[in-house]
């Protein structure tokens, strides 16, 4: 088995986990079997309890770990399903550690750094390998080299490496060449100094690859070869993108990464067929259709708050040819300016999940505003609670209806605490967390959609449908078009006499790939562009 590590030097967000994901594709399509893993140096168990200002998006895998949203990343640009081993954090290190101590494991030993912690970062890395079964492991390490949190994983991959062997293990390190505008040239000076960090802890790079706004010419890259004892081959340029990110595999087989990366590791030297990959850039240059979708959420000012969901859109557009300009409208201003005003001129508006009392009004408005101009809607978890609120509201009547997540003493309670969340306490780990079947109606948009009638999709909630209500909501036209298979909770919703009106507890835009659009965002956006079409005829 072979083994890639990813680190990175100067400043965090370089696109590692990109990167590492971009990498992947390329193994994949030269017939490799890869899998990836991220290593985060906090201290939380997981990013489960972190704001999303903190630390973007959580992931949600099939196994019902909450992840860091780079596995996102891996899960969309490759072909691997991944699982909780998948996703390592210094809390979980010392967390193992610590109740290995309590029992005795080490025999009295002295419980240290070095080899204890190390030796359990390593126990992950051949963990995945052995439960995955592939040829090539990935593994990132979050944060920057140099920061004290993530010493410990710097030390393990670098006795990792010796241990394996030569041919087995290589690692590639970003840094970033900045242009300095004032003097009008790109520095290397960062990226040497990123490097003198890692080989003092004991590493040499393979492999560089250098972000920059401006092209490397052949005398900067000279000077970075030398300068920090990387060949000239492997110090490798990755220019931001112009349209998307997913040109990103295409630009590493350019620089032929993927080709000096299996000399190293000594893999079959194929060539990758990329044609798809291809014809998913051409969509998105040059797509047939464009159309304005509004996504209303209260992390708008954080574009990592709702990764996965803007992602799944451009997903969506893929799939219809349809270039999607996504408008990112504030829930609060919608509360104080009106929907009409925000929302006027969209092809389609969604709202995704989230947590707390802020903006919710302004989420409801919207959805009242689609339901009642026909304005296709998409609702993601609290995003299908939103919907249920405000039919109750305006359509049944139900004077201050409400979550009891919002407000306890609502008359009329018709989100309300899952049976098996009432008793719980912790916060971490706790919510109805992965994949859970879904039993879809016979006749159903959402059946026709997904060309199936049981379904499997990742959940992250605590609240759920009132069943005291279900025949109130039916009786007015409220399908429940979802439900789990024994009928007791209800996972999708929509009005059938609405051109598109859905909203399902669950997070779908978990399981959607840019050659493999989910069906909700399929059908969303095909919505969404047949609106904008009849309207202008």
């Amino acid at each position: 088995m072979k083994y890639i590590f990813v680190t990175g030097g100067v400043i965090s967000s370089l696109g590692k986990g990109l990167t590492a994901a971009a990498l992947g594709t390329l193994l994949e399509n030269r017939g490799l079997k890869v899998t990836l893993q991220k290593f985060d140096p906090y201290l939380n168990v997981d990013p489960g309890t972190m704001s999303p200002y903190q630390h973007g998006e959580v992931y949600v895998l099939d196994d019902g770990a909450e992840t860091d949203l780079d596995l996102g990343h891996y899960e969309r640009f490759t072909s691997v399903k991944l699982s909780r081993f998948n996703n390592l954090t210094s809390g979980q290190v010392y967390q193992t550690v610590l109740d290995k101590e309590r029992r005795g494991d080490y025999l009295g030993k002295t419980v240290q750094v070095i080899p204890h912690v190390t030796d359990e970062i390593q126990n992950r890395i051949f963990q995945v390998g052995e439960k995955s079964n592939v040829d090539v492991v990935i593994t990132e390490i979050g944060g920057t080299t140099g920061d004290i949190e993530g010493l410990p994983f710097l030390e393990a991959i670098r006795e990792f490496a010796l241990k394996v062997g030569y041919n087995n293990a290589i690692f590639v390190h970003m840094t970033y060449v900045p242009f300095i505008k004032a003097a009008g040239e790109l520095k290397t000076k960062p990226t040497q100094q990123a490097v003198a960090k890692l080989r003092e802890i004991g590493i040499t790079p393979h492999i560089l690859v250098c972000r920059c706004e401006r092209s490397l010419d052949n005398e900067l890259r000279q000077k970075i070869s030398l300068f920090c004892n990387v060949p000239y081959e492997a110090v490798i340029e990755e220019k931001d993108v112009d349209h998307s990110i997913y040109e990103l595999p295409l630009m590493l087989q350019r620089e032929r990464v993927d080709d000096l990366v299996c000399k190293l590791l000594q893999l079959p030297q194929g060539v990758p067929n990329m044609s798809h990959w291809q014809e998913i850039i051409r969509k998105l240059i040059a797509p047939q259709h464009r159309v304005r979708v509004g996504v209303v959420g209260k992390y708008i000012d954080l574009n990592d708050a709702y990764k996965s969901v803007y992602e799944a859109i451009i997903h969506g557009g893929i799939a219809n040819d349809c270039g999607v300009e996504i408008v990112k409208l504030d829930a609060e201003e919608i509360e104080t300016q009106g929907a009409e005003k925000l929302l006027k001129g969209l092809g389609g508006v969604l709202v995704p999940g989230g947590f707390g009392e802020r903006g919710i009004e302004g989420k409801i408005k919207a959805a009242q505003y689609a339901r009642e101009t026909k304005l296709p809607f998409l609702g993601l978890c609290l995003g299908m609670q939103i919907a249920t609120i405000e039919f109750a509201r305006n359509v049944l009547h139900l004077d201050k209806a409400h979550s009891t997540e919002f407000d306890v003493v609502t008359p009329h309670p018709v989100i309300a605490l899952l049976d098996d969340q009432k008793d719980v306490s912790k916060k971490g780990g706790t919510m109805r967390l992965g994949a859970q079947p879904c039993q879809l109606k016979m006749g159903s948009k959402a059946a026709h959609y997904y060309g199936a009638f049981l379904i499997n999709e990742r959940h992250r909630h605590r609240y759920e449908f009132n069943n005291d209500y279900r025949e109130r909501f039916e009786a007015a036209g409220f399908v429940f078009s979802g439900t789990s298979p024994d009928g007791k909770l209800v996972e999708l919703i929509e009005l059938p006499e609405h051109p598109y009106y859905l909203a399902c507890q669950f997070h779908p835009e978990f399981q959607s790939k840019p050659h493999a659009s989910h069906p909700l965002f399929r059908s969303f956006i095909a919505a969404a562009h047949t609106f904008i079409h009849h309207r202008a005829l």
